[in-house]
């Protein structure tokens, strides 16, 4: 929140500093149909010397400016921080019970650059888990699991807010209906979150994207030509570049048709809590831990061993060689004897 001191220093600095310290700031004086102070002029000076024909004209009133001013800085801070997202340490799962009413035992917490996989057979519970992270379970799901933020219970402002999502989910299936090209859709994105250079980190994500995606795409390709893999390689470049959402929540990334190790390690770069629901070796393999799911609850959850991670190398060995074999067969080529 914007105090009334700060609000005091920002508005007398002369226009350009405050412009270098919050670029976006000259949109507040568009907003409201003024033209941008002159750089060795001050907010509050500008505001004093405008014309009171001219403020008649446009409908404002001088003694609201101040006001005015100090909520748009207000929301531009909120913007740019995420709403404190950035500062979320850790996060526990209090375990509730499973359908038959067995309680989980533990208290699992996780911290920025981990990742959890959670393993188990179709309808074990695994994604019932991932919808009780994504609401902040506190005890009110059928699981009774609690899910607290850096050590506590989230404020419920944060737990229901909308535009400040502590979790973002990618989820099997992904469709747009939008009207745009893809260069389009990142730059409406990059344009909320007040990016300083929009066309650079639009051409990054795109270009990320791309990198995971097996089928290439360009910026003008329309967001709802993409196909299924494409669309996740996207969503995972814009939410690793752009998403304020501290908290990752993956289902089954393996049936995406992308680089799916490249993807887990571009989101673990970016300092994301990313847990994921898998049935892929490698995959689980590559998490920190991995949480099993029997009977709609959590039965073990196993720290990955030294043994499994050499083990994860030989696999790697493997999917490569069966990679190679996809490519083959989508090239239409003959699969001959393997060594």
């Amino acid at each position: 929140m914007v105090t009334d001191k700060e609000n005091a220093e920002l508005m007398s600095l002369p226009t350009a500093e405050l412009l270098r310290l919050a670029p976006f700031a000259g949109d507040f004086f568009s907003s409201l149909g003024l033209e941008l102070p002159d750089e060795g002029v001050s907010t509050a000076d500008y505001f004093a010397s405008l014309d009171a024909e001219l403020l008649e004209d446009l409908g404002l009133e001088r003694q609201s400016l101040s006001g005015r001013f100090t909520a748009f800085m207000e929301l531009l801070e909120n913007l740019k921080c995420g709403a404190d997202n950035a500062c979320i340490e850790s996060i526990t799962i209090r375990g509730g019970h499973d359908k038959s009413g067995r309680a989980e035992e533990f208290d699992l917490t996780v911290k920025p650059g981990e990742v959890i996989c959670i393993v188990g057979p179709t309808g074990s519970g695994k994604s019932r888990f991932l919808a009780d992270i994504e609401w902040m379970a506190q005890g009110d799901t059928p699981t009774g699991r609690s899910i607290l933020i850096n050590g506590a219970a989230p404020d419920p402002s944060r737990r229901f807010s909308i535009e400040h999502k502590l979790v973002a989910q990618l989820s099997q299936n992904m469709n747009f209906v939008m009207d745009l090209t893809v260069e389009e859709f990142i730059t409406m994105h990059a344009e909320s979150r007040m990016v300083d250079d929009i066309p650079t980190v639009t051409a990054a994500i795109i270009e990320l994207a791309n990198d995971l995606a097996g089928e290439k795409f360009t910026p003008q390709t329309p967001v709802t030509a993409l196909s299924g893999g494409q669309s996740r390689a996207l969503m995972i470049a814009d939410t690793s570049c752009l998403s304020t959402s501290p908290i990752v929540l993956i289902d089954e990334i393996e049936n995406a048709g992308i680089d799916r190790k490249r993807a887990v390690h571009t989101l673990v770069d970016k300092r994301k809590i990313v847990l994921m629901a898998t049935h892929d070796p490698i995959l689980a393999l590559m998490g920190d831990r991995r949480l099993v799911f029997k009977n709609g609850g959590i039965a073990t959850i196993i720290d990955t061993s030294q043994e499994e991670r050499a083990n994860l190398v030989r696999f790697e060995e493997m999917d490569a060689m069966l990679g190679t074999v996809r490519n083959a067969l989508r090239n239409g080529e003959l699969i001959g004897k393997m060594c």
